[in-house]
């Protein structure tokens, strides 16, 4: 199905959004069947990330597919639908979510069927993405009546934005769990699974990350972990965050120069109906890390 390239793509895209002013900015490799690099190799937060959201991208892309009718092997959503409520009634296309969530899993979750740690880990991520669609489906509606009244109101089941997703998610990667690995001997042989590593913390849900590896910090290049260090990367100078020039740039200090850009400005609007602008240029300190 093109929509599962499609998602995984928006997975990408979202991801790069998510972690653009952090040390580790989802950055890709062209020409390389591993695009993340061997970051992905390592059970860290930012696999786990990358994993969940990447799996939620093809479960709202294959959604978004049957219900704008581009795919022929599905279509709206006629099961949960219920009576209507108050003031409104059943119209529209429901999106089918357990239909994309199902593709998704058979896609996403098809190498995973290893008995390590690592497919555990990697089940339990690509379905936190996944469940996150689900729990956020909500009705849209639209109304209809003269001049804009709402005489009648039809609605559907619809996904939520996928920047929504993105920062949930995000807030996820930020609180993730930090398991250990424990083995176990079963009728098939050895099976490696997951256990929360604090005790005194609150167990993970099948909402949550997961990890049980530390992550680099990022700071310098290293082909082994993948990373691709932080020097030329643009800072915001006024940051105390991981954005600011001080933590982006590891503590070795940041180089600043001047930009000129082209901007429209001194925009009027003319009766009836278009704006005129005159085109402006403005200096910026642009500050990057040494």
């Amino acid at each position: 199905m093109p929509s599962v390239a499609e998602g995984v793509k928006l997975g990408i895209q979202e991801c790069q959004h998510q972690f653009r002013g952090r040390r580790w900015n989802c950055t890709t490799i062209k020409d390389n069947l591993a695009i993340f690099g061997p970051v992905l190799d390592k059970a860290t937060r930012e696999s786990a990330f990358v994993h969940a959201i990447a799996s939620a991208g093809v479960a709202f892309a294959v959604t978004r597919s049957c219900a704008e009718g581009t795919s022929t092997m599905c279509g709206c959503d006629s099961h949960h639908k219920g009576p209507p409520g108050e003031g409104w009634k059943w119209g529209g296309c429901s999106e089918d979510a357990e239909f994309g969530v199902l593709v998704s899993r058979e896609f996403a979750d098809a190498r995973e069927n290893r008995p390590d740690a690592r497919s555990a880990m990697n089940r339990h991520n690509n379905e936190a993405g996944r469940t996150t669609i689900l729990d956020h489906m909500h009705l849209r509606c639209k109304c209809h009546g003269l001049s804009g009244s709402c005489e009648v109101k039809t609605c559907w089941w619809a996904q939520p934005d996928f920047r929504m997703l993105g920062d949930y998610l995000k807030d996820k990667y930020d609180s993730a769990s930090e398991m250990v690995v424990e083995k176990h001997r079963e009728s098939r042989g050895w099976v490696e699974t997951l256990r929360a590593k604090y005790a005194f913390f609150k167990h993970p849900t099948e909402r949550d990350l997961v990890y049980y590896e530390g992550s680099p910090n990022f700071c310098e290049p290293n082909p082994e972990t993948g990373s691709f260090g932080t020097r030329d990367r643009v800072c915001n100078v006024s940051s105390h965050g991981i954005e600011g020039c001080d933590l982006l740039c590891c503590g070795r200090g940041h180089n600043t120069r001047t930009e000129k850009r082209k901007e429209k400005c001194h925009c009027i609007f003319h009766w009836c109906c278009y704006v005129s602008c005159q085109e402006c240029v403005r200096v910026y300190d642009v500050h990057t890390c040494k």
